[in-house]
């Protein structure tokens, strides 16, 4: 606990000259001042300058020109905010918990600086007082004991619960000062600029400064007794008092028998009580008693004359170490006569016998002893139920402060549960942190790495960039060398084609016919827009009628990325090939590069998938048929004899659909045949030498690493176009979607649902098959005639298509479809119907079943039920089908 007093600038000065503030630049100063006021008017404060600025103008405004204090408790924050949250101050540094002491101290002095300069403002001198405690109400009590404040102004409430009807204290720490502050302070308590409530100095304490135990002391006594307005009940009157009065009478008597003198009082004394100024013999008689009682002897009795005895009885004085102020506060039991009256010399003089005056005297003495102990047990009395009354407040107050207490531990302990929790997330989340921030530094370690093998690459691909640049530069001389032998080679085959006999030009024309330009023209409109049905990287393609024949003419333009070569090529390609699945080359204009084809009106596979045109989707059945032409007319092209033909550029956009919905495969402008010369090392892989070309993400992982361009190329292609007909999704990343799909068990997700329910089992086996041709080595895809196929018309048979390609597994009688089992895609010995209602081979289906299944392997519905019924009428079928084949 530390105290500080501090004036401004300096400490606070109790006797001599004063300073009073002042602000100049926004800074207190100290003034000096020669008026000085010994008692100074404390006012309590708050951290909140603006709730206890009214209260503080309050305390000016009536402090009559007295010197203003400030009194401010500063308790120290039990949990320090360090890095974003709060700590306790046990937990931290030494250091740590100083620097923000420090800096508590700082804030606290610009606070009390507000303070004063509001009172500078308002003409007043102050100065400031603080204290460091844990707890508010104590550090006022503290600073009350330590600087013997007299005069202290606080708030009795906050202002937000101010009210006109507020009459008492309402915060916890005015209820605790207003009981704990030392009797001698006045306090004033005060809501939103109103006096709520005013304890004054102890009434035992100003009673103390005004009683005296003397008797001449008494009417002071009864003077601050009528300001109080408290007064002692009458005490009843005892025998003794009686046998007074009689003793009286007789002495009455016997002096009127013997004097004759003698006038007794028309009020005789029959009672004994406290009195106050306005109880005797009224207003006007009040000073003359005082003086009478003034002058009394300190033991309490006085004598007026030598014939006269005025008998009184002594008070009891008040006990000086009395806490409580006195309820009670006599004014001397006076039995007495008036002088005249009760005192005739003859009394004295002997008029009365020796043995009638030691009776009085023995009653009077009764009469005082019994008078006294009556007061005293009275006043014993009072004083026992005062100290109860007290004993009883005390006790509550006690008991509300343990109950207070008791909340107030409850809430800390709540509190310290509270910022624990709050503690162990935080340390949670640092620890959480620090693995971040381990992760992020191996990634960044990592990613460091990985850069600097990038810049690796970056040069290892430059240098490869200037040696492709000088090999495409020797490319390029090459290839003016091959057009002029081409160029050389056409001629002399005119010359041999004129020599050539009739039969052989009547072949040629059946399958060959050479156009004119202007027939082109005629046949396109003069290229009329209106005409174009596509548009490619070779050139424009027009749809036109050429003698008498609806045909499709690809026009290459100047910029073709196809030039003479590829066009030479393309037509000595399809001019000598056939095959139902691919494109019919009618004839060819070589004056303006143009090549004449049968016209197909579906138009491409890849518009066809898209729905162009809003045309129908293909269903499930015939994307598998068109998958089986495809791949026929892979296998007629790579199996030509005397040489293999590679196409090199397969993709949904060179496949057209006749009216039918029959695949033509297209586009053999960058075609390569492969013969045995070109062979490499190894005598069974047949490769061409090439710059790669066609579209990117159809081409062969390897053959755009090495250049070497080999049938399963196509393959490769191939299992790209399968996955696009099985999903329907664009063909960049589709390897890695349904590879995931598979793993996964969510294939169904992947379909395309334009096709119709997919049957499970045959959809798998297609995902299963295209990832096989999709293999990054072309050592691990499989062979189209031996694998593909096999499984792919295996497929078109079960789903209904027929077999026109003259290439079954099986061998020239395929069973029908309804013979195959969906799973085993085998001739059923067994058949069974399931709930779905498809039937399969009975082991096949129970092995399904057995294996958790509880889904259709068609549909991949969930089955109603897993019981199985024979098909015996497709069981005898199949068994008379095998018997005649």
């Amino acid at each position: 606990m530390a105290v500080v007093t501090t004036p401004v600038p300096a400490t606070i000065q109790r006797t001599g000259s004063m300073s009073s503030v002042r602000e100049v630049g926004g800074e207190i100063e100290e003034e000096p001042n020669t008026a000085v006021v010994d008692e100074a008017i404390y006012v309590a404060v708050s951290k909140d300058v603006k709730e206890s600025k009214v209260n503080l103008i309050w305390a000016i405004q009536n402090s009559g020109g007295k010197r203003i204090c400030i009194l401010f408790v500063h308790v120290p924050a039990t949990m320090i905010p360090l890095m974003g949250a709060k700590f306790p101050a046990s937990s931290l540094k030494e250091q740590e918990v100083r620097a923000y002491r420090e800096i508590e101290r700082q804030n606290m002095h610009k606070t009390l600086d507000e303070y004063l300069r509001i009172c500078y403002r308002m003409g007043v001198r102050a100065e400031k007082l603080h204290i460091e405690m844990d707890n508010i109400e104590r550090g006022i009590i503290e600073l009350i004991s330590q600087n013997g404040i007299r005069k202290l102004i606080m708030g009795a409430a906050s202002d937000r619960n101010y009210s006109r009807r507020l009459m008492d204290l309402k915060s916890k720490k005015a209820i605790y000062v207003c009981e704990q502050a030392p009797a001698s302070c006045h306090i004033q308590f005060i809501c939103k600029g109103h006096l709520i409530h005013t304890r004054d100095r102890s009434l035992n304490e100003r009673s103390l400064e005004v009683a005296s135990p003397l008797v001449q002391q008494v009417p002071n006594s009864v003077r601050s007794l009528r300001s109080q307005s408290i007064t002692l009940g009458q005490i009843p009157t005892t025998d003794s008092f009686g046998s007074i009065q009689e003793l009286f009478r007789r002495v009455r008597s016997a002096n009127d028998g013997q004097r004759g003198s003698i006038t007794t009082d028309s009020s005789p004394i029959n009672t004994i009580g406290f009195s106050t100024p306005s109880n005797r013999r009224g207003t006007d008689g009040s000073s003359d008693e005082s003086d009478r009682l003034s002058r009394m002897s300190p033991s309490g009795l006085s004598t007026c004359s030598d014939s006269a005895v005025e008998p009184t009885l002594t008070p009891i004085s008040v006990p000086e170490s009395s806490e409580n102020t006195l309820d009670l506060t006599f004014s001397s039991l006076v039995i007495k006569e008036d002088h005249h009256r009760l005192s005739p010399p003859s009394v004295l003089d002997g008029g009365v016998n020796d043995t009638v005056y030691d009776q009085l005297e023995q009653a009077m003495s009764e009469a005082n002893n019994a008078t006294r102990h009556a007061y005293q047990e009275t006043f014993r009395r009072g004083k026992a139920e005062k100290d109860a009354i007290e004993a009883i407040r005390r006790a509550k107050t006690s008991e509300s402060l343990y109950t207070e207490e008791l909340n107030l531990r409850k809430m800390a302990e709540e509190e310290l549960k509270r910022e624990k929790e709050e503690l162990e997330k935080m340390t949670s989340q640092r620890d959480k942190v620090k693995e971040e921030l381990q992760l992020a530094v191996d990634l960044k370690s990592s990613l460091e790495s990985q850069l600097a093998s990038s810049e690796v690459m970056i040069q290892e691909l430059e240098k490869k960039i200037i040696s492709a640049v000088e090999l495409l530069q020797s490319y390029r001389n090459e290839r003016d060398e091959l057009q002029i032998q081409r160029d050389n080679a056409l001629r002399e085959a005119e010359g041999l084609r004129k020599k050539q006999g009739e039969g052989s030009s009547t072949h040629a024309s059946q399958l060959f016919s050479e156009f004119s330009f202007s027939e082109i023209e005629e046949a396109t409109s003069n290229y009329d827009p209106s005409l174009k049905i596509g548009e490619g990287g070779y050139g424009n393609i027009y749809k036109g009628v050429l003698r008498h024949t609806e045909v499709a003419i690809k026009i290459l333009h100047a910029n073709s990325m196809q030039g003479p070569l590829e066009f030479q090529q393309e037509v000595d390609v399809l001019s000598k090939l056939r095959h139902p699945n691919l494109i019919t080359l009618i004839g060819a204009c070589p004056e303006s590069w143009s090549l004449v084809y049968e016209y197909l009106p579906n138009g491409s596979l890849e518009d066809r998938l898209a729905c162009k045109d809003n045309s129908h989707p293909l269903s499930w059945q015939t994307r598998i048929r068109l998958a089986a032409e495809l791949c026929s007319a892979l296998i007629f092209l790579h199996s030509s004899k005397p040489h293999s033909i590679v196409h090199g550029d397969l993709k949904p956009s060179n496949i057209i659909l006749d009216a039918n919905l029959v695949s033509k495969l297209s586009d053999f402008g960058i075609c390569r045949i492969l013969s045995n010369l070109e062979n490499s090392s190894n005598n069974n892989t047949l490769f061409w030498k090439t710059d790669p070309k066609g579209t990117f993400v159809y081409m062969d992982p390897e053959f755009l690493a090495s250049g070497e361009l080999t049938p399963k190329s196509d393959v490769y292609s191939f299992g790209i176009i399968l996955l696009r007909l099985l999903t329907g999704r664009p063909a960049l990343g589709i390897t890695k979607e349904v590879k995931y799909a598979l793993d996964t068990g969510k294939l169904t997700s992947l379909l395309d649902p334009l096709a119709g329910d997919w049957p499970f089992v045959q959809a798998e086996q297609l995902a299963r098959l295209a990832l096989r041709c999709c293999e990054m080595s072309r050592k691990n895809r499989p062979e189209l005639h031996s694998d593909v196929w096999r499984i792919l018309d295996s497929m078109r048979a079960s789903s209904g298509g027929t077999n026109s390609f003259g290439l079954s597994s099986e061998g020239p009688h395929q069973p029908p479809s309804y013979f195959i089992c969906p799973i085993f895609q085998e001739v059923m010995r067994d058949p069974h119907v399931a709930a779905d209602g498809f039937t399969y081979e009975a082991e096949a289906i129970r092995g399904w079943l057995d294996s958790g299944h509880d889904t259709s392997p068609m549909t991949n519905s969930t089955l109603g039920h897993q019981s199985l019924v024979p098909n015996r009428a497709l069981r005898s079928a199949i068994q008379d089908w095998l018997q005649s084949h």
